[in-house]
């Protein structure tokens, strides 16, 4: 069970790790977020932007500041599968007898920093998608464990199309959040060439151990979520299918695909993450609205009607949203502080719900 004690080193923790993160990255503050939330929560991260907005540059601090190994592998089209898993090779011992032994590829680490992703090719891509979900390599029929934590912090070009190759849906599945990566604004410009003019190496201290992580995750994963809250996340994540009974009017006219069970699996475990970060002990409705972005935009794919009108994921993601806003739902679960409750609120009903549903007695209004 999770203790007040427990909830304040989580917070205290948090705070070191941003504060450290600050030291390298300038502005960005919402893509550090999401990137954190993630890694706690235990899941992998496209980061998508053009180029020297920082991507790269976060993913260094992000392994000085968890203090745990780093592997960068820059994807690039003549790139193998067994350069990223590795390969058995023969050696021969001081007799001369020949033997097989592995050796580990840049894999083997704690965090992965897939540069470029969409560079290789699908052949190279589907090796990183064992990894990225069961966290184990098969390499000639031997699987072998990946040490924890496991992390595959991704990054891409959206604007090059030359020798770049569109990520296979099932490994875009597999990333919790694709976040991305917007251009400073100019008093951020200015800080940051002011701060590359004395140093381009990052400077941030370790904040945070690989066993402190872990023991975070396992705080997250102990907060509890209102069956009125999941419900209301996983009618999210139906609307997003044009064809389910909960659809959206959003989904009916834009979207071909919608959002993979996965979705529902992350948009949960993060909100928790979230729920703690903001000092609750709860998770309520605005974490799931504001997690909704990183963890649906990848997942659902556009029709070309969405395509054609130039309607982005995100403004689709944000008419669900409003559309399920106005929808009734249980406010007994709201945003409520650390050991503060909220008092009970009766649901909220439309009139033509309100002709069809059955009369209610008692402690309800008629």
């Amino acid at each position: 069970m999770v203790t007040q004690q427990d909830i304040q080193k989580f917070s205290e923790q948090c705070k070191q790790i941003f504060l450290q993160l600050s030291r390298d990255i300038i502005g960005q503050k919402e893509v550090v977020e999401n990137t954190v939330i993630a890694m706690i929560a235990g899941g992998n991260v496209l980061l998508e932007g053009v180029p020297g907005v920082g991507k790269t540059r976060l993913v260094r601090s992000l392994g000085r500041v968890f203090d745990l190994p780093f592997s960068r592998i820059q994807f690039t089209p003549d790139l193998m599968p067994a350069d990223v898993t590795g390969t058995n090779i023969i050696v021969k011992d001081p007799d001369g007898n020949s033997s097989f032994k592995f050796q580990p590829g840049p894999i083997f680490s704690n965090i992965i920093l897939a540069d470029e992703i969409n560079r290789a090719t699908p052949k190279t891509q589907s090796a990183l998608l064992e990894a990225m979900q069961e966290h184990t390599v098969t390499v000639m029929g031997v699987s072998r464990k990946m040490e924890e934590p496991f992390f595959v912090l991704a990054t891409q070009n959206p604007i090059e199309q030359d020798g770049t190759y569109p990520l296979p849906e099932a490994q875009m599945d597999r990333f919790m959040f694709k976040i991305l990566v917007p251009n400073p604004s100019l008093a951020e410009l200015m800080d940051i060439v002011s701060m590359t003019q004395k140093t381009m190496a990052e400077v941030a201290d370790p904040a945070c151990s690989g066993t402190d992580l872990l023991a975070m995750r396992a705080t997250a994963n102990q907060i509890p979520v209102a069956e009125e809250v999941l419900r209301y996340a996983m009618r999210l994540v139906a609307s997003t299918h044009a064809d389910s009974e909960y659809a959206s009017q959003a989904a009916k006219k834009y979207i071909r695909i919608g959002a993979s069970p996965r979705a529902g699996q992350a948009i949960i475990s993060a909100a928790k993450v979230l729920a703690l970060i903001k000092g609750r002990f709860n998770v309520a409705y605005s974490d799931l609205n504001q997690l909704a972005y990183p963890v649906f935009r990848h997942r659902i794919k556009l029709n070309f009607e969405a395509i054609a009108n130039g309607v982005t994921a995100d403004k689709v993601i944000e008419m669900i949203i409003d559309e399920m806003d106005k929808r009734p739902k249980a406010e007994a679960v709201s945003a409520t502080p650390l050991e503060e409750t909220a008092p009970f609120e009766e649901e909220e009903t439309s009139p033509v719900e309100e002709e069809t549903k059955p009369r209610r007695r008692g402690l309800f209004k008629k």
